[in-house]
């Protein structure tokens, strides 16, 4: 089989690549190991920035978006027992879409099934070869047949375990990593969200974040330690913790009810450079993770996308590659200040096992700093809703 563009992994970012190269009249055929169940099944961030709606709208699958999406014109920082409101409208103007990624990602299948384009789901044994020459091969198996993809380029949409990065040899990347001491305990619930925006908590026993997908469906968070197992936790475990973790009208207000899902992400800040080597470009948590305090893992993929596309297009309709030259450091400039963001929004709200007294007073500090200062907040809400592309 031959194509111009394979691409690995039919997540977010491999589908929505997969989307506007079917727009500008490019071929791609796309890689996944999973099946488009598992896919689905898995519950991410829901936070949009204005990017990533608008490669939605380029893309042609924004209209439940734009039908379903909760605009969201600021957040809630809660601590030492009262919230505070960051108005990203009056501050800068802007505002998020909450809308999760498990619809983004459902439609950008219904889109790719419409428009007849190659998915090979369950594939096995998926590998890439020959990247650093101009004829790259993806070889995999599939119902016990052998198969080799010949392209021109390939995309490593696959994330941070997927086989792309870890086929580049090691001299060739270099790696930098920030691993927490704790991680996120997350319960997914058919419940109205406690608040009309999302209520971001610091608290002596530690974070916690009330979140949503929808009007009836809720997400919420408690920060644990790394060694916590989720089978651990009851619901009505979770619930009391959450609850003590909260403001007091916002503890009075929480509806509660059995989780639909719950598990433990560990939190982690990673970036590999570059993400070109030679026709293989990573894009995604293939190339970097963030802790999902700052709601930036979708919307860098997004952005790495969005800088691929441009590049793959420029290169087949106008014969330039000036775009696909400059996609690593463009790329890299943008998810190094949200790497920042994200550790400083880590940073700032969750108790590290670690922290002194004095740690513990720079965080009141700077809490305090943030909520007087509308400086300070104005940072916060630009960095949030995301920085331009």
């Amino acid at each position: 089989m031959r194509t111009q563009v394979a691409i690995i992994g039919a997540g977010p970012s491999g589908l929505l690549l997969g989307q506007l190269l079917a727009k500008a009249g490019i071929d791609a055929v796309i890689i996944e190991q999973r099946s488009p169940e598992y896919i689905l099944g898995r519950i991410r961030a829901g936070i949009l920035e204005s990017v990533t709606a608008d490669a939605l709208e380029r893309a042609g699958v924004a209209e439940r978006l734009r039908h379903d999406g909760l605009v969201h014109h600021g957040i809630e920082l809660s601590y030492g027992g009262e919230r505070h409101h960051i108005d990203f409208q009056a501050l800068i103007g802007r505002s998020v879409t909450v809308y999760g990624q498990t619809e983004v990602t459902r439609d950008l299948m219904i889109a790719r099934a419409a428009g007849n384009a190659v998915t090979v789901y369950d594939a096995q044994d998926v590998s890439v070869h020959d990247f650093d020459t101009a004829t790259p091969v993806v070889r995999y198996r599939k119902n016990g047949q052998q198969h080799a993809l010949r392209c021109d380029f390939i995309a490593g949409c696959d994330g941070f375990h997927g086989v792309t990065r870890r086929s580049v040899p090691e001299p060739s990347k270099r790696i930098f990593e920030r691993v927490y001491p704790f991680g996120w305990l997350g319960v997914l619930c058919d419940t109205p969200p406690v608040a009309d925006e999302l209520i971001y908590a610091s608290h002596e026993r530690g974070f916690a974040l009330c979140s949503m997908r929808s009007l009836t469906r809720s997400r919420y968070y408690v920060q644990v330690g790394a060694d916590e197992r989720v089978e651990d936790w009851s619901d009505q475990r979770f619930w009391d913790e959450l609850r003590g973790r909260l403001d007091a009208s916002a503890a009075e207000a929480l509806v509660t009810g059995a989780s639909i899902e719950k598990s433990i992400a560990p939190l982690r800040s990673f970036v590999c450079e570059p993400m070109r080597f030679g026709n293989l470009f990573l894009a995604g948590d293939a190339a970097h993770i963030v802790p999902p305090t700052g709601a930036k893992g979708l919307n860098l993929a997004a952005s790495d996308v969005l800088y691929l596309a441009d590049g793959l297009i420029a290169r087949y309709l106008h014969d330039d590659a000036s775009e696909l030259d400059a996609y690593s450091q463009k790329c890299l400039r943008r998810v190094w200040k949200a790497e920042r963001f994200s550790w400083w929004m880590t940073s700032l709200l969750h108790r590290f096992p670690d922290a002194d007294d004095f740690a513990l007073r720079i965080q009141q500090a700077e809490l305090d700093y943030l909520t007087g200062s509308r400086a300070a907040q104005t940072s916060l809400a630009e960095n949030y809703v995301g920085l331009p592309y």
